[in-house]
């Protein structure tokens, strides 16, 4: 880890371990907020917004066959993260069961279990209130079957995280 790369610390903060490696500590939620007139014309806008899309979305006859196309997007983007490759396209040819249309049927399949995971999340919150139960639930559903499944899915870790590619260790890791 580059700790020049931490710079900004409103996010957070860098430490050296006891081990020796760079970890960033983040801040404590929720974060201080400068409300300025600018901040405030913004969050206006945003709420006009989201009023807008909201009366739209009610006006359809089936809502999620808007959303689901963005859903499907974010988890392609927020995926490559973890160093998964799958492409949109590779995600509905999973889904429709056309597996010949790719090669790496793993990476689809972790693309497609985070679809699950934000869509069982969302229907839950009409019950459930977003609690560590509910983060469980999520997080089973993200790791059921895909790399990283063996490491006890649905609970939380209990050892140090780093995120990188495969081949990086805790000291490489961004």
């Amino acid at each position: 880890m580059n700790r020049e790369d931490y710079r900004e610390r409103s996010a957070g903060r860098v430490v050296r371990t006891h081990t020796g490696y760079w970890a960033f500590i983040p801040a404590p939620l929720p974060p201080d907020i400068a409300w300025s007139p600018s901040i405030l014309s913004i969050l206006l806008e945003a709420e006009r917004n989201l009023g807008r899309l909201a009366s739209l979305g009610g006006e359809l006859p089936l809502p999620d066959l808007l959303v689901q196309p963005f859903v499907r997007r974010e988890a392609v983007l927020s995926s490559r993260i973890e160093g998964t490759h799958a492409s949109l396209t590779d995600l509905y040819s999973y889904e429709a069961k056309q597996l010949h249309l790719f090669e790496d049927l793993a990476d689809a399949q972790e693309v497609h279990n985070y679809v699950e995971a934000l869509n069982t999340g969302l229907s839950r919150l009409a019950r459930l209130p977003v609690s560590l139960r509910l983060i469980r639930e999520i997080h089973l559903i993200l790791m059921t079957g895909v790399r990283g499944g063996a490491f006890t899915p649905g609970e939380f870790r209990r050892s140090q995280n780093w995120i990188g590619p495969t081949t990086s260790t805790i000291e490489s890791a961004l």
